[in-house]
Parts: structure tokens; C-alpha cells; sequence
């Protein structure tokens, strides 16, 4: 096949490819010849239908996969020799349109290359990250928050106040006609939880045990059940109960209720998870300030296909995101904007070069690291996770969503352990501050 240039003009590569009709007849008979001798046609033994018949019956299919494969093979040859990886998939198209058996036949294609990546010194990077120490005084507050999830109730006199737990018989009624699900027998109730249709548990406020209260609501327009969205009701409710919070006491007895030993194991287990929380947003405020830095520290010419695909992708997240009511894409067209495609060119020029980092410096993600994504990714879908193995085996796109992160995140550790970092002591308000910062960006 003779392979011309037609095209060299920044990233962009286009080719003319002539496949001569005596090379294409060539293929089409070595493939009727591989083929004849399982073939068996009516009035032929098997192996014996003449060429010229199966030149009838099959020639223009065989012609076809003949073709594809002088195109595929001359492709793989020509990137092979040239080095170029294409950024997206090559256009390849018949330019002879008015082709006839005995023709030459014409193909031209066409493709953008992904740049040449320049060298980084990433010793020159310097960064700082945020260490944060549990101090005592913020195990003491999330013991207190423990205490109060695991609190129970007591009877008390007088009025039910917001916080309070009021056991409470009700019917609903609509038009004088209970409905439905409506009805409920020694229910406990706390009040200001919003564990029932808005106005509802404001009106049993200042309730005393024995009351019996009509409580009047409308149903929200958008209610689950249909046939009482948008209606009036009237709860006919009977509060036998009113109890005030007790919070648990701090002491063994609670951290046993959590798992752990003894008061002092639950102490280090709250401060290990702090410290692991901690570290994880730090991670994060460092990965951005890393971005940030390569972002500034790297220049080369981006393919324009991919950025612009980029940017379509986030104009089409961020219009979604905006209008969380509209499924699939059933939408008007969405055309990116300068700052859309600003964060593209961002994206895709870090991610080229962070690729290209990884390939370079041969950091893959192995099998086992794929698995523990799949299972904690699984873990989303309690009861069908067979399902959702399934589904991502059948599914490479789906693969390559979670394989990337992790990708990337090797990338970035492989980065900083050759980047200048310093450790630098902050507080749990100033690492907030941080993460409140990156997410305003």
C-alpha cells in the first residue's frame, strides 16, 4: 500500500492511501482459498464449490474484510514507523467514492498526535503539607458527639420541647377518610429530627402526655406517593409519652457499645481515624498544589480534539449539575465557554503529561489494587454486588473509570516522593481553610 502525506501542520497528520487493485484481488483470492475447503454448497461437495462460485456468493464480504484488513495493517505500520500515538480515534474514510471492482482503491486518514512531553526536573518542586495532631480536646468533642448518638430517653413532666421524644398513636385522614399508611401505634417521635412531612412535628411543641392533638399538614407537591402529593390531612394524634434526652455517660460502658475494650481503646481509635481523616484532606490540598505547580511548570501543544471534547464534557456536567431534573440528553446543545475550555486545556495537559510520566517511568495498577476499588466501588450496591461485578466486567469503559484515579494517584506519589516536600504543622481551622479554598477554585 502507498502511503502519502497530505497534511503536517502542528499536531495534525493526514495521509492518502492507495491500495492497488491488484494487491486488494490478491487478498480476496488467498481469503476464498483459505475458505474453500470448509465451504459446502447444494449440488457440491464439501471442499469442492468452484473459486468462481464462491467469488459469487461470498466475494463482496471477503472483499470487504480484505479491504479492512490492507487499512489496519498499513495503519499499524505507519504509527509503528512514525512513532505518532493518535489522541482520539483516526477519521478514516474512501475518498474514491465512485469505486468499481478493478479500481485502485483511495483512503485518506487523518488524526491529531499526542505531543512530544518535555522533561521536568521534579526535584525543583517545592510544597509544603499540612500536618495536622489530634489534640485531647478534639477526641473529647467527638466522644461527646458519640455520647450523644447513643443517647436514650426518659420520661419527664411538663411540655415536649424541640429534642424531646414524644410516643405518640396517629391516623391520618384525608377528606375524613384514614388512608393508607397513615396510622402508627406507640410511634416515638423526636421532635426537630424532620423525620416527618414539614409542620408536622411543630405542632406537638409544648404537648403533654395524655394530649390528643389534630395535626394539620399539606402533603409536599413533589411526595413520593402520588395520591397524596399537594393534599390536606388531618393526623389524629394521642401523645401517651413525653421523654427528655439522656445522653450516655462517657465511661466503658459507651466505648463497648462502639466496639472497642475500654474508654482509653476508644480514645485511640477516634484519634487514628482523625489522623487518617486529617491526612486525607491533606492529601488532597497537596495533589492540588502539585497540580497547580506542574500546571505552571509545563508548556507543550495540546491536541485540539481533545480539548475540545473536554470542554463539551464539562459544559455538559456543570449544565446537568445546574438542572438536576433533566436525564440523559434530551437537552438543547450545550457549547462550552472560554472559562469551560480554560480548565479543559488544564485537564488534558496535566493528565497528558501525568500520563505520559507513568508510561515512561513504567507505573502500572496492578490486578490486585483494581479488585479492592471494585469491592469498595460494589460496596455502593448492598445486595447486588454480583450485579455490579458483572456489569463492570462486560464493561472496558467502566474499567478505565476506576483503573484512572488509581492511575493518577500512583502518578502523583511517584512525584512527590521526588519533589522538595516539607511537613508543616497546621491547625484542624487552618487545614479547613484549605480545603475550603481548593473547593472554591
Amino acid at each position: 500500500m502507498k502511503v502519502t502525506e497530505t497534511q503536517k501542520e502542528g499536531l495534525k497528520r493526514g495521509y492518502q492511501l492507495t491500495l492497488p487493485a491488484a494487491e486488494l484481488e490478491a487478498k480476496v483470492t488467498e481469503k476464498l482459498a483459505e475458505i474453500q475447503p470448509e465451504i459446502q454448497l447444494k449440488g457440491f461437495r464439501k471442499g469442492k464449490v468452484p473459486m468462481a462460485l464462491l467469488r459469487k456468493q461470498f466475494g463482496q464480504r471477503i472483499m470487504g474484510e480484505a479491504l479492512q484488513e490492507a487499512i489496519d495493517k498499513a495503519m499499524q505500520a505507519h504509527f509503528e514507523e512514525t512513532g505518532d500515538r493518535p489522541a482520539m480515534q483516526p477519521e478514516v474514510r474512501m475518498t474514491n467514492e465512485d469505486w468499481k471492482e478493478g479500481d485502485d482503491v483511495e483512503v485518506s486518514l487523518s488524526y491529531e498526535r499526542l505531543p512530544d512531553i518535555p522533561e521536568v526536573d521534579l526535584k525543583a518542586v517545592k510544597l509544603e503539607r499540612l500536618v495536622v495532631e489530634p489534640d485531647d480536646a478534639a477526641v473529647e468533642e467527638a466522644l461527646k458527639n458519640l455520647a450523644e448518638n447513643a443517647q436514650t430517653f426518659e420520661d419527664k413532666d411538663g411540655p415536649a420541647e424541640n429534642g424531646d421524644q414524644v410516643v405518640i398513636d396517629f391516623v391520618g385522614k384525608i377528606d375524613g377518610e384514614p388512608f393508607e399508611g397513615g396510622a402508627a401505634e406507640d410511634y416515638p417521635l423526636v421532635l426537630g429530627s424532620g423525620a416527618f412531612i414539614p409542620g408536622f412535628e411543630e405542632q406537638l411543641v409544648g404537648a403533654k402526655a395524655g394530649d390528643k392533638i389534630d395535626v394539620k399538614v399539606t402533603f409536599p407537591e413533589e411526595y413520593g406517593a402520588a395520591e397524596l402529593a399537594g393534599k390536606e390531612a388531618v393526623f389524629e394524634t394521642t401523645v401517651k409519652a413525653v421523654k427528655a434526652p439522656k445522653p450516655a455517660e462517657i465511661d466503658d460502658e459507651l466505648a463497648k457499645r462502639y466496639g472497642a475494650e475500654d474508654l482509653e481503646a476508644l480514645k485511640t481509635q477516634i484519634r487514628e481515624r482523625m489522623e487518617q481523616e486529617y491526612a486525607s484532606a491533606a492529601r488532597a490540598v497537596l495533589k492540588r498544589r502539585l497540580l497547580d505547580a506542574l500546571d505552571e511548570l509545563v508548556d507543550f501543544e495540546l491536541p485540539e480534539s481533545l480539548v475540545d471534547s473536554e470542554a463539551h464534557q464539562i459544559a455538559h456536567q456543570l449544565w446537568h449539575e445546574e438542572n438536576p431534573d433533566v436525564h440523559g440528553h434530551d437537552h438543547p446543545e450545550i457549547e462550552p465557554t472560554d472559562e469551560h475550555r480554560k480548565l479543559a486545556r488544564r485537564r488534558v495537559k496535566l493528565g497528558l503529561f501525568l500520563a505520559e510520566l507513568g508510561r515512561k517511568n513504567e507505573i502500572t495498577v496492578s490486578e490486585s489494587e483494581m479488585t479492592q476499588a471494585l469491592m469498595a466501588e460494589a460496596r455502593k450496591y448492598p445486595g447486588q454486588e454480583a450485579q455490579f461485578f458483572q456489569f463492570v466486567q462486560q464493561n472496558p469503559q467502566v474499567q478505565q473509570q476506576l483503573r484512572a484515579p488509581l492511575f493518577e494517584d500512583k502518578v502523583v506519589d511517584f512525584v512527590l516522593e521526588l519533589a522538595d516536600v516539607t511537613d508543616k504543622k497546621v491547625s484542624k481551622e487552618d487545614l479547613e481553610k484549605a480545603l475550603e479554598e481548593l473547593e472554591n477554585e
